[in-house]
């Protein structure tokens, strides 16, 4: 749901995590436990340069489906840039002058204009962001956007298997995933008996099990499978 941006001072020889002590064992978010995402989720925001979150809800991913929303939110993240504490402060908390690389995870905040235009946009995975998706055209389900729009998007690079290759990758994608665990935390005591909060709304057995007995609540995409009513199975005959 959520993909995320950020942007980390990117120093020439030292690794980064020498650089940035306070970042220490970052590296593939799926690797580290939730405490760990949440130990650092705060200091990421301290050392960025610049970090942005993009949502894009139930209802619009069963509209354009989940590929154009995952851009949608991409896109949604890196133009709600916010300035990390290292930007406001006109450099990192180590002294080094913060570097304008900006890196995405393939999930709101205040709108702050950055400069893109000389900035690649690392994406985690095998595809970028399209040009029409950044020129703010609606995506259609049936039909890709234009695969060049000169002057309307950035410049990319999709690194597959980025979150455990590209620090700022994986600082994105722990700025996704504590967003995420945030906010089915909220869901849960919004929309009790679903376990939200414990398998993150994850398709889990107890979590099927839940929907199949309660319905869906409002927060379940409804052409989803096993969400949606499926039609009775009829037997067959061979006469």
């Amino acid at each position: 749901m959520p993909p995320p941006s950020s942007c980390l001072p990117t120093p020439t020889r030292p690794p980064l995590a020498a650089l940035l002590p306070d970042l220490a064992g970052l590296t593939d978010s799926k690797k580290l436990t939730a405490t760990k995402r949440e130990a650092l989720a705060p200091r990421i925001r301290q050392h960025a340069v610049a970090w942005g979150l993009g949502v894009v809800w139930p209802r619009d991913i069963e509209r354009i489906n989940i590929l154009q929303a995952t851009f949608h939110a991409m896109w949604r993240a890196v133009r709600f840039l916010r300035p990390g504490h290292a930007a406001r402060d006109g450099a990192n908390v180590s002294g080094w002058a913060p570097a304008p690389l900006a890196d995405l995870h393939g999930l709101p905040s205040v709108s702050v204009k950055f400069d893109l235009s000389d900035v690649p946009l690392i994406i985690d995975g095998d595809k970028t962001i399209p040009a029409a998706v950044f020129a703010g055209q609606q995506p259609c389900p049936a039909r890709m956007p234009p695969a060049h729009a000169p002057g309307s998007a950035p410049m990319q690079r999709a690194v597959v298997g980025g979150d455990a290759l590209v620090p700022a990758v994986s600082a994105a994608s722990i700025l996704a995933k504590t967003f995420r665990d945030q906010l089915m935390t909220a869901l849960d005591r919004r929309f009790p008996g679903y376990g939200l909060a414990v398998h993150k709304g994850y398709g889990t057995a107890e979590h099927m099990t839940a929907i199949a007995e309660r319905g869906p609540c409002p927060q379940h995409r409804a052409t989803f499978r096993g969400v949606r009513p499926e039609p009775p199975q009829t037997q067959g005959t061979l006469l």
